[in-house]
């Protein structure tokens, strides 16, 4: 069977269709769609075109990608844009975490609606995971100790920025940083973005620069953790809380 055939039946069945309901819904006889759910006959371009339309997913990934992969609809929408998310999994049906390497990471923002683009990144599997849909993402720099550079955290997908909980800490696809790691704090219609490592400085950013949310479910790390490292988080720990001190006290005398 194609994989045309086999994703139109499919994708019928998980918006709970009968043949005969959905042959109505796009305007064909029972017969016609049985015969290409059967590969007994293939779908037009005019009909490739109207099925693509009504599943709103682009023709390529209709005629493509194995979408029975998947035991939800296929893709999540972003803002006003819906870009396809299928749950890969093994030959053993377990869930596949996709990574995004350094090399990647870099044409990621253009990438990440891309079916190929997606499908080139290296895969993984975690048995512990929960249910949901997971990518990993590399860390850059020392913002958010103890995770350094080389490091990467696994995000479960999140429905965009209203999803956000306060204090927990994200992986934020932007239109103009590209990835970033950082705590977050709602803030109107901008997101006020800490970093772990009280050297750095925080700052917003505009809910209409992110197209994409993952929050943090764990992180993976190919160094060791030196313990001056973890001194030095304790010290940057210190000083943080000495600075909230010295403005509990000043707030409390003005």
């Amino acid at each position: 069977m194609s994989k045309i055939a086999k994703n139109i039946a499919h994708l019928r069945k998980l918006r709970k269709f009968t043949q005969e309901q959905f042959a109505d819904e796009i305007g064909i006889k029972k017969s016609r769609l049985g015969a290409y759910e059967e590969s007994r006959s293939s779908p037009p371009i005019e009909m490739l075109i109207k099925l693509a339309d009504y599943f709103k997913l682009p023709i390529d990934v209709l005629v493509r990608r194995d979408l029975t992969l998947s035991q939800e609809i296929p893709f999540i929408e972003v803002g006003v844009q819906r870009v396809l998310f299928p749950i890969v999994v093994d030959e053993s049906n377990q869930d596949l975490i996709e990574v995004v390497g350094v090399k990647a990471s870099a044409g990621y923002t253009e990438g990440y609606g891309d079916p190929e683009f997606i499908d080139e990144l290296p895969k993984m599997k975690l048995p512990f995971m929960p249910p949901g849909k997971f990518r990993a993402f590399p860390i850059k720099g020392d913002s958010m100790l103890p995770l350094r550079e080389g490091a990467f955290v696994v995000g479960r997908f999140v429905d965009g920025p209203q999803q956000i909980v306060d204090g927990n800490t994200y992986i934020l696809v932007t239109i103009t940083d590209g990835i970033v790691y950082k705590r977050v704090y709602k803030d109107g219609q901008n997101l006020r973005l800490y970093s772990d490592n009280s050297f750095y400085t925080p700052y917003e950013i505009s809910v209409k620069e992110i197209v994409e949310v993952w929050e943090f479910t764990c992180s993976i790390n190919t160094k060791e953790f030196e313990q001056e490292t973890i001194e030095n988080k304790a010290i940057l720990q210190a000083i943080k809380e000495l600075k909230q001190d010295v403005q509990t006290l000043r707030s409390r005398k003005s």
